[in-house]
């Protein structure tokens, strides 16, 4: 049995605790926080952010500043929060490269796994399969089909090397075994030019910034990449329903440095979830392709470390140059 001391100490320490988690609740943020987004101004995940981010604000009573720091892949931005300091002022706004890229990359100037925590996973981001309508196809089993039928003679755009669509144009490749040269773009939009000029035969391209060239028909959509169809085209088949086991979310999620706290991420896992599942907040971004999927800051910890097995295996599969 405990001795009378001991029990004292022991109430003692978990008044501390609990003080310090209700301080946290309480208090935080006492000063403005910036939420680093590692990709450029205008893209789709600096977008919602900004969404994200002006909603804590009004939460909050404090300036939330979205800060972009692109470059590499994502990894500098990432490095800037990794070093930060954890009082939860510093968050990161990121995509699902942060679970690609210990594996795309030679070294990392961060460990992801000890120098980042999970807040929330944030939202499901699929992307779209499009092909030109030249291409005459109109079916994922209709591409399939004309790429095995010419081996080696047609290529496939993506975004650059690395790339989300990149990685999701070699899983393709690979799990529907096709024999497809990869053609790295500087990004979605020049991606998206020689697609619909049918220079390129197919591109898994972001849904919400194709949306337009889909309903202009310019490109028609043959499947999207998630584990359900987008509300936005039921109709249109998730590509696991033709090859079974295919599944790319290139998903946003919010992170802070490794050591912040639990009781201040938790405090932010619980604002930015009521954010994320505001009806105006719901209708706004599921309108622009993104599906808001709020989690526990330790589901989300669960999920990065599995997706950087699953999306690694990949890479290595796929023989993606290692950066």
């Amino acid at each position: 049995m405990l001795s009378t001391f001991a029990k004292t100490v022991g109430i003692a320490l978990l008044g501390v605790v609990l003080s310090g988690a209700a301080v946290a609740q309480t208090t935080f943020p006492s000063k403005p926080v910036k939420i680093v987004v590692p990709f450029t101004a205008g893209s789709q995940v600096d977008i919602v952010a900004r969404e994200l981010g002006r909603s804590l604000q009004d939460i909050w009573g404090q300036p939330v500043i979205v800060e972009n720091r692109p470059g590499a892949g994502g990894t500098i931005g990432s490095r800037v929060v990794a070093t930060a300091d954890p009082d939860g002022t510093t968050l990161m706004f990121t995509s699902a490269s942060h679970a690609i890229n210990p594996t795309l990359y030679q070294s990392l100037p961060y460990d992801t796994l000890k120098d980042f925590t999970g807040v929330t996973f944030g939202t499901s981001v699929p992307n779209v399969l499009v092909v030109s309508p030249s291409l005459g196809v109109k079916t994922p089993q209709e591409l399939i089909k004309l790429i095995n039928a010419q081996p080696g003679k047609l290529n496939f755009a993506s975004a650059g090397v690395g790339s989300g669509t990149h990685f999701n144009g070699e899983m393709f490749k690979g799990m529907g075994k096709l024999d497809i040269v990869h053609v790295p773009y500087k990004g979605t939009g020049e991606a998206l030019v020689d697609t619909t000029a049918g220079r390129a035969a197919f591109y898994w391209s972001p849904l919400g910034l194709t949306l337009p060239f889909i309903k202009d028909g310019k490109l028609i959509a043959l499947a999207v990449s998630t584990d359900k169809r987008a509300a936005l085209m039921p109709d249109i088949p998730a590509i696991s329903e033709i090859i079974p086991g295919m599944i790319y979310d290139h998903w946003y999620g919010l992170l802070a440095p490794g050591k912040t706290p639990p009781a201040i991420v938790a405090k932010i896992s619980k604002d930015a979830n009521e954010v994320l599942k505001s009806p105006a907040v719901v209708k706004s971004l599921s309108a622009q392709g993104v599906i808001p999927a709020p989690t526990t800051p330790e589901q989300f910890n669960a999920f990065i470390a599995a997706e950087i097995k699953r999306l690694g295996d990949v890479v290595i599969s796929a023989n993606i140059p290692r950066q």
